[in-house]
């Protein structure tokens, strides 16, 4: 498993990026990047696609404590969230699970920064209310 999502229906595209945003806001993240991939297809292969953003979340305190264990870990942040819409009437939000960074690093002091990240991204997963299943 590389991470978890909820289904949300009766809501639009727009009105499920900004719940996601603020969600994460909620449990201390903010959002560093932000890549729409559906106009990046659009703009450089001709190609439309449904929306789809890419959300770099960071929650500072974490990564600072991160950054402090593993100084190269800073190769697997900011925390991954994605906002896709799936079919008219429903968005997936999937969170990237904390945790495969400590099966990539495999330190203690890791592992301590990945639990605290997960039950946030969890929470905030939870609070938008949708249907949550675990990504494969």
């Amino acid at each position: 498993m590389y991470g978890f999502t909820t289904t949300l229906t009766d809501t639009t595209f727009d009105q499920a990026l900004a719940k996601t945003i603020a969600a994460l806001k909620a449990e201390g993240f903010g959002v560093l990047s932000d890549i729409d991939v559906q106009r990046a297809m659009k703009e450089k292969l001709g190609v439309d696609v449904p929306p789809y953003r890419i959300l770099g979340a960071c929650n500072p305190p974490l990564a600072h404590q991160a950054l402090q264990a593993v100084p190269d870990i800073g190769l697997l942040l900011p925390c991954n969230v994605i906002v896709r819409q799936e079919a008219s009437d429903r968005v997936v939000v999937g969170f990237l699970d904390p945790q495969i960074m400590v099966n990539l690093v495999g330190k203690p002091e890791v592992k301590t920064v990945a639990d605290a990240a997960e039950q946030r991204l969890r929470r905030a997963c939870e609070s938008l209310g949708g249907r949550t299943t675990q990504a494969t």
